[in-house]
């Protein structure tokens, strides 16, 4: 009997390949508004350090879990819904002199370049738009966290973003000088975001 070599071996790399795991496909996330915020902290009066809360953050994640080069993130978060704990300031922070809420409604992330940071982090880079200003942010990640299943049976996962930005970057100028030195208001702020992601259920017809 005579024995194909060439034949044998294009078969025996057929059966590898195919015993291969096929590559996971990229999933895509809704966020959770009712899971997901945006806080900032920034120096009030040189002594201490004020936070405060967006609550409407909405958006999309593309996560590709064996290459983050490939994934993608877009968020968006509601101005309106900014809350320190003090409607007075709350009103102010609305107002021309900050956010500006009636001409710029909405704060917004959109990723240009996602990757591994090491185990279970991430850096993004992207455009951060406050204020009708785009600039350049890079956000530290944790996560996403391993999915679970919920008790609907909705698949879930999770993740934590931190920056800091220069408020005056954004036009977000407005302060007051303080009788003792120094400003009311510092102009470094710190942002983190934690967001809850879901795996939409397939659309009924």
């Amino acid at each position: 009997m005579k024995w194909n070599l060439s034949r044998i071996a294009g078969a025996a790399a057929l059966a590898a390949v195919l015993a291969l795991p096929a590559a996971a496909a990229p999933t895509t996330w809704q966020l959770d508004p009712k899971h997901s915020s945006a806080g900032f902290g920034v120096s009030h009066l040189m002594i201490s350090t004020v936070r405060g809360i967006f609550h409407g953050v909405n958006g999309t994640i593309v996560w590709d879990e064996s290459d983050a080069s490939k994934s993608s993130v877009s968020v968006t978060i509601d101005a309106s819904t900014i809350d320190t704990q003090e409607p007075d300031r709350d009103k102010h922070l609305k107002s021309p002199d900050f956010f500006d809420v009636a001409k710029f409604p909405t704060l917004t992330f959109k990723s240009t370049k996602v990757e591994s940071a090491g185990a279970g982090k991430l850096k993004i880079t992207g455009d951060l738009t406050i204020h009708g200003v785009t600039k350049t942010a890079v956000l530290e990640v944790t996560g996403p966290q391993k999915p679970i299943k919920d008790p609907w049976g909705l698949t879930r996962t999770a993740a934590s973003a931190t920056t800091k930005v220069n408020r005056k970057d954004f036009g977000l100028n407005w302060n007051k000088n303080l009788d003792s030195g120094g400003v009311m208001i510092g102009d470094e702020v710190t942002i983190t975001i934690d967001v809850e992601m879901v795996i939409p259920p397939p659309a009924t017809k």
